[in-house]
């Protein structure tokens, strides 16, 4: 399977799905959600009580965009939480992988495609994106990565974990649930570092992919 090119189809799946948790992101979750739109289909957006227009945004482009379904938390829970209510979701709906992005526009939605080639042809296997940084990332969040990842790999050693932090990745989804079900951490920020590690200890295989990262400036809505 080859990736669409620019004005191609998305690429429409039973079992893989694209799932956005998201809090307040602006103007940037029009960008994000489209651009993952038209590489693929479904595209889930669980909007974690968000207090901006994200609301209006998603309703609007649900009108022209038949695959894009979003779940409203009327609370904010955390991205972790919200992750887990959109898996089990997911899962009642018969849908075995789901690909994570963040809502603010710094994930390549272009790459979409290929991380699911690569989940679809090794499905035991979770897809995690080692990002490749930007003359514009701030060297504070590049260098505290690298002492994340440091322990990461201290605790899951052999696993080959390339980035323990981006959230670009692709999860088989019946074991991601089972380990956010058997203990009550990663229900906020400190979901993708945790479920990396715990799926590691759970036999859970990881495949990296390179992946760019990008930073955005208040002025561009970052």
């Amino acid at each position: 399977m080859s990736a669409p090119g620019p004005t191609a189809a998305p690429l429409v799946s039973a079992t893989h799905l694209v799932l956005i948790p998201s809090y307040n992101p602006g103007g940037l979750l029009k960008t994000t959600v489209t651009g993952a739109l038209a590489q693929w289909a479904p595209v889930w957006v669980v909007v974690d009580g968000s207090t901006d227009d994200s609301l209006h945004i998603l309703t609007e482009l649900q009108a022209t965009h038949l695959h894009l379904h979003v779940i409203h938390l009327p609370h904010n829970v955390g991205k972790g939480a919200a992750v887990l209510q959109g898996l089990e979701a997911a899962q009642a709906q018969g849908f075995t992988h789901a690909l994570t992005m963040d809502s603010d526009g710094q994930h390549p939605a272009a790459l979409i495609p290929s991380f699911m080639q690569a989940s679809q042809q090794a499905p035991a296997a979770m897809v995690l994106g080692q990002p490749v940084f930007g003359p514009e990332a701030p060297r504070i969040r590049v260098w505290g990565r690298k002492i994340s990842n440091l322990w990461a790999g201290v605790e899951t050693v052999g696993a080959g974990i390339a980035d323990s932090l981006y959230g670009f990745r692709v999860y088989p989804i019946a074991p991601l649930i089972q380990v956010m079900h058997g203990q009550t951490r990663m229900r906020r920020f400190d979901f993708d570092p945790e479920a990396v590690v715990r799926l590691s200890w759970a036999g859970v295989p990881a495949i990296n992919k390179p992946a760019p990262v990008r930073y955005f400036e208040a002025g561009e809505g970052g």
